[in-house]
């Protein structure tokens, strides 16, 4: 997979497993190609911290997707254990509330002034990339999709986070509203052709990235395909064509 050219934004390839030697062959099979790698629940769940670890010792940055939810304190001392060198974000949700965020950055920004080695940034999730228009209604939210992202980006930023995880479908309003400042991570992509899987807001990495996105969050599109060195290739073509 060393032919594999450059890609004009970095994507991180989500450790979507179970098991640490499950995560070392992905990192084996794609680590001189992608920006850097996620450890979500799935993997964190089942293997902890030493999961991330292994990340960090490989030398890849390292983002850690556990998608923070609870009470202001708890969630502060979450971002204290999880705030190190090597994790370039960790997330959580936007939903949490003004001074949730506001804790969790204040966190980090602690944990930079211990260390200066520490450059993680807090990126506020907005609205799941497997929910659409008709689950917002079901959980009583009174908003259209576009306008509930907007409205919990803007109380993120408001409260210090770095930057957002949005579907790439709202990326292009988020830059429009929120200007070029705010890091935007956008799970959610698929190669034209290939299968949406549970999300429900996709697009192309071409697309995704001319609308605004900063990163792409690829898993399953990569590690399900028999030749993820192909995937990658085809998508590094498809962002070469934007001009």
């Amino acid at each position: 997979m060393n032919d594999v050219s450059p890609l004009r934004a970095p994507v991180i390839a989500a450790l979507d497993v179970d098991a640490r030697a499950e995560a070392a062959a992905v990192m084996d099979r794609l680590g001189g190609l992608v920006g850097f790698f996620k450890v979500g629940l799935q993997l964190y769940t089942h293997e902890g911290w030493p999961a991330v670890e292994d990340v960090l010792e490989r030398g890849h940055g390292a983002f850690v997707d556990l998608k923070l939810h609870d009470i202001p304190n708890t969630v502060r001392r979450a971002v204290a254990n999880l705030a190190v060198p090597g994790v370039r974000f960790l997330t959580a949700h936007a939903s949490g509330g003004v001074e949730m965020i506001a804790v969790a950055a204040a966190a980090i920004r602690e944990a930079r002034a211990k260390d200066p080695r520490v450059q993680t940034k807090l990126l506020a999730v907005t609205i799941l990339t497997s929910l659409d228009d008709a689950d917002l209604r079901e959980i009583g939210v009174d908003h259209t999709m576009a306008g509930q992202v907007l409205n919990l980006a803007r109380l993120a930023l408001r409260a210090g986070a770095d930057g957002l995880v949005a579907s790439p479908q709202e990326v292009a309003l988020l830059r429009r509203e929120l200007g070029k400042e705010p890091v935007i991570v956008t799970p959610g992509v698929r190669l034209e052709g290939t299968a949406a899987h549970d999300q429900k807001r996709v697009m192309t990495p071409a697309k995704a990235i001319r609308e605004g996105s900063d990163f792409l969050v690829m898993g399953r599109s990569l590690f399900e395909a028999a030749d993820p060195g192909a995937v990658l290739r085809a998508l590094a073509e498809e962002v070469a064509a934007t001009g």
